[in-house]
C-alpha cells in the first residue's frame, strides 16, 4: 500500500474516533433536550393551537435536519401529553393543562403537574357577537380614503408568496389594524381566526406589561434592587442589579442567547430541561458590572417573570389567573395561554400562544399608551419608558422588553431599520414573529409565521409597504 493511501487511511480513521468520541460526550446531554423540546412543541400544536398532527411533523418539526429524524413523538389524547423519545433514548413527557399549555415532567410527575393546575379555571367567553377591539366583530366597511387598496393587497400578496423555492417565508397570519380598525387580515391554509400561535420572545413584552401593572400598585419598584433569592448572601455583587437594569437587559450577567441544540448553550438547556427556568438564569456569574453592557437575554426575562410571581403571591390558581384578571380580560384577549414551568412560574421569555386578533389585541393596547375604554391599566409613562433606548443599545435597538428603531444616539439614520420611521417599536420572537406599532401612522401590524434565519422574510419591506399603502402621499 502506498503511504500516501496509508496517510489518508489514517485521517479517516483519526476523524471517525473523534466524530464517535464527540457524539458519546454530547448525545447524553442532547438527547433530553431534543426530546424535550419536540415532545413540547407537538404537544402545545395539539392541544393549544389544535392543529393536524400530521401537518405539525411536516411543517414545524419536519425542518430540524437531524434532530427531527432523531426523535419521535407518541400523543396519548386520553391522558393528553405528548412523549418524546431520542433514538429510542432519553425519554420525555409534557402534559397538557387547560388554559396553561404544555409543560415538561421534570422534576415534577404528570400527576404532580396536573395537581398544580387544581383550582385554575380559564376564561372562557365568545367574542363573535362582541365589535372590535373588545370582540371579533367586524363591520364589513368600505377602507379609509386614506389606505391605497391596491397597494396593501399587494402588501398582503408579498407576505405570502414563496419566490424563492430555497428560501421559504412561511407566513401563517397577517392582522393590520390602522386608527384602530383591521383594514387587513389573511391565514395559510390550515391556520384560522381562531388558531393560537406561538409568539416566542413575543412574550416578553407582555412580561413587560405584567411588571407594569404591579409597579402602578406600588407593589414592585424599578430602581430598588431586584428580590431575587440567589443573589442575597452578603457581598453578592449580583444583590445590586436593579430590576430596571433586568427589564433593559443590562444587568451584567452571564448568558448564551443561542437557539440551537447545543448542550452548551444557555436558552434551549433553560427551556428544555430545567424544573425552574428563572433558577437557572438567576444562578449565572457576572459577566460585566450593571449597566456596563446591553445583551439581549431569555434568562433575565424568566428571572423578572419569577418576581412577579413572588410579588403577586397567594395560591398557584391565583397566580395562574393574574395574567388574566388583571391585563387580559380588561382588553379582550382571551385566547391566550402563558406556559408555566415545571416550577410554576411563566415561561415569559418564550411561552405565550394567542390568536393573531389578540396579539394585535395586545398591540393596539401599547399603542394607547397602555389605556384601554378609558381605563388606564399601565403606569402614566410606562410606555414612554419602554420605548426609550437603553444607554448601551448600540443602535438605540432596545428599550424595556420593547425592539426600537429610535437609532444610534446623536445619528437617527444609523437605525435597525432604516426604511421604517424612528417612532416604530416592536414585539419580536424567534422565526420571525412581530407586533409592531408605528404611532405616528397609528399602525399596528401582526406577522406570524415559521420562517427560519436564511432571510427570507424582510421584516422592514414588510412595514415599508404597509406604509406606503395607508400613507401613498408620504412615500410617492
Amino acid at each position: 500500500m502506498k503511504s500516501s493511501t496509508k496517510k489518508v487511511l489514517w485521517v479517516l480513521v483519526v476523524v471517525l474516533v473523534l466524530v464517535i468520541g464527540a457524539v458519546a460526550l454530547f448525545l447524553p446531554q442532547i438527547a433530553p433536550i431534543g426530546s424535550a423540546y419536540m415532545a413540547k412543541r407537538m404537544c402545545s400544536c395539539v392541544f393549544v393551537s389544535h392543529r393536524d398532527p400530521a401537518s405539525i411533523m411536516r411543517e414545524d418539526l419536519g425542518g430540524q435536519g437531524i434532530l427531527g429524524a432523531a426523535v419521535s413523538t407518541e400523543i396519548d389524547s386520553a391522558e393528553q401529553t405528548v412523549t418524546g423519545t431520542f433514538l429510542g433514548m432519553a425519554k420525555r413527557t409534557v402534559v397538557y393543562r387547560e388554559g396553561l399549555g404544555c409543560t415538561m415532567a421534570v422534576g415534577m410527575t404528570e400527576d404532580q403537574l396536573k395537581q398544580q393546575a387544581a383550582g385554575f379555571t380559564p376564561p372562557v367567553r365568545s367574542q363573535k357577537t362582541v365589535p372590535w377591539p373588545d370582540g371579533d366583530l367586524v363591520p364589513d366597511a368600505p377602507l379609509p380614503t386614506a389606505v391605497d387598496a391596491k397597494k396593501l393587497k399587494e402588501a398582503m400578496d408579498w407576505a405570502f408568496s414563496e419566490p424563492d423555492p430555497n428560501k421559504h417565508r412561511r407566513t401563517r397570519a397577517v392582522v393590520i389594524v390602522y386608527d384602530g380598525r383591521i383594514i387587513a387580515e389573511r391565514y395559510a391554509p390550515g391556520i384560522t381566526q381562531d388558531t393560537a400561535l406561538l409568539g416566542w420572545s413575543m412574550t416578553k413584552s407582555v412580561t413587560n406589561a405584567l411588571v407594569g401593572i404591579l409597579v402602578k400598585e406600588g407593589k414592585l419598584s424599578l430602581k430598588a434592587p431586584a428580590p431575587v433569592p440567589e443573589w442575597q448572601s452578603p457581598g453578592d455583587p449580583r444583590g445590586a442589579i436593579t430590576l430596571d437594569q433586568l427589564m433593559r437587559m443590562s444587568s451584567g450577567l452571564k448568558f448564551q442567547e443561542e437557539y440551537t441544540v447545543n448542550p452548551r448553550a444557555d436558552v434551549p438547556r433553560m427551556l428544555f430541561a430545567e424544573f425552574d427556568t428563572a433558577a437557572y438564569a438567576a444562578n449565572k456569574p457576572l459577566a460585566v458590572p450593571p449597566d456596563s453592557r446591553w445583551e439581549y437575554s431569555s434568562g433575565t426575562t424568566n428571572i423578572i417573570s419569577r418576581i412577579v410571581r413572588q410579588t403577586v403571591g397567594g395560591t398557584d390558581s391565583n397566580y395562574f389567573a393574574f395574567p388574566h384578571r388583571v391585563l387580559f380580560d380588561k382588553i379582550g384577549i382571551f385566547s391566550a395561554v402563558i406556559e408555566p414551568d415545571p416550577s410554576g412560574t411563566f415561561v415569559g421569555s418564550s411561552f405565550m400562544y394567542a390568536t393573531t386578533r389578540d396579539w394585535a389585541r395586545f398591540g393596539l393596547f401599547c399603542l394607547q399608551d397602555g389605556v384601554w375604554n378609558g381605563e388606564r391599566i399601565l403606569p402614566e409613562g410606562w410606555m414612554a419608558y419602554s420605548t426609550t433606548p437603553t444607554p448601551m443599545a448600540p443602535q438605540g435597538e432596545y428599550g424595556a422588553h420593547f425592539w426600537l428603531n429610535a437609532g444610534k444616539a446623536g445619528n437617527s439614520k444609523d437605525r435597525w431599520m432604516p426604511k421604517v420611521p424612528t417612532d416604530m417599536y416592536t414585539l419580536s420572537g424567534f422565526e420571525e414573529q412581530y407586533v409592531t406599532m408605528v404611532p405616528s401612522e397609528k399602525l399596528v401590524i401582526v406577522r406570524l409565521g415559521l420562517s427560519l434565519p436564511d432571510n427570507a422574510w424582510d421584516q422592514e419591506q414588510f412595514i415599508a409597504d404597509i406604509f406606503a399603502a395607508v400613507s401613498p402621499s408620504k412615500t410617492s
